[in-house]
């Protein structure tokens, strides 16, 4: 008979950016002895935010947490960490090469400090070298204001969008993933029509097209379980302005006014 021994919780799932509810997880897994790990490789960055980081509460009870500063905090690909609560050497009993001819045991020094052959990466690149020089630029308080913005671009956008004929949301933002459809004036009032759905699956792609060979802009566009073809807009980069969003709605119109 197998058994469960680990719960995989996500914060920031690719396409919705959705939430999992982190205490009530981490109940069942302390209830059961289960290894309780957190995929915030995408959503971990809020907990830099103090307005934000509310959508994490219970991170702290996990076993594991995998997370991608690379991702909304931007910093220099590629940056991800895996950090565990415990403390007994896990990572490198189940990791390490032992390999002597690139880890020698009988240095001068404490080999304690000589972290190569306790990590996943070996001789990769040191990626949180990348994150403390970031954050020794930034600080926390520029990190943190960072994240807020990206957060306040995103509700700028989605209030925008109900503004507009013609855009509809697909969910409300929980995190900073704005999905939506563009429903061109053709198809407009017609919802209860028996092909709308399959016109409209059609929409995103064909406008993602026009975009592409006019160079304007890049935008993802996909589907999600039922749901047809929708974009996917995601405001990291800080040097963005509300004039660029209103570009990018403005220009969706443009390209799609004649489908």
């Amino acid at each position: 008979m197998a058994l469960p021994f680990f719960v995989n919780a996500t914060c920031g799932t690719t396409v919705l950016g959705a939430f999992d509810p982190l205490p009530e997880i981490a109940e069942v897994c302390t209830r059961h002895k289960l290894w309780f790990h957190v995929d915030a490789a995408w959503g971990g960055s809020a907990l830099l935010s103090q307005r934000h980081r509310h959508l994490l509460d219970g991170i702290e009870r996990a076993d594991s947490v995998a997370w991608n500063p690379h991702k909304m905090l931007m910093t220099g690909l590629q940056c991800s960490a895996f950090l565990v609560q415990d403390n007994s050497g896990l990572l490198q009993r189940c990791h390490c090469a032992q390999a002597t001819y690139l880890f020698q045991t009988d240095k001068f020094y404490d080999i304690a400090y000589d972290r190569g052959d306790q990590t996943i990466q070996c001789g990769r690149k040191v990626d949180c070298f990348k994150l403390w020089l970031m954050w020794k630029a930034n600080g926390s308080k520029g990190l943190e204001q960072r994240v807020d913005r990206a957060f306040a671009y995103t509700r700028y956008l989605a209030d925008e969008i109900k503004k507009r004929e013609g855009f509809q949301l697909v969910i409300e933002p929980e995190f900073i993933n704005l999905c939506f459809w563009y429903v061109p004036p053709s198809l407009r009032g017609q919802e209860g029509c028996t092909d709308y759905w399959v016109k409209l699956e059609k929409v995103a792609p064909l406008i993602k097209e026009r975009m592409m060979k006019k160079g304007s802009m890049l935008v993802g566009y996909q589907p999600h379980g039922k749901q047809v073809n929708f974009f996917r807009q995601v405001v990291t980069n800080p040097a963005v302005t509300r004039d660029d969003l209103n570009f990018f709605l403005d220009e969706i119109e443009r390209l799609g006014r004649d489908l």
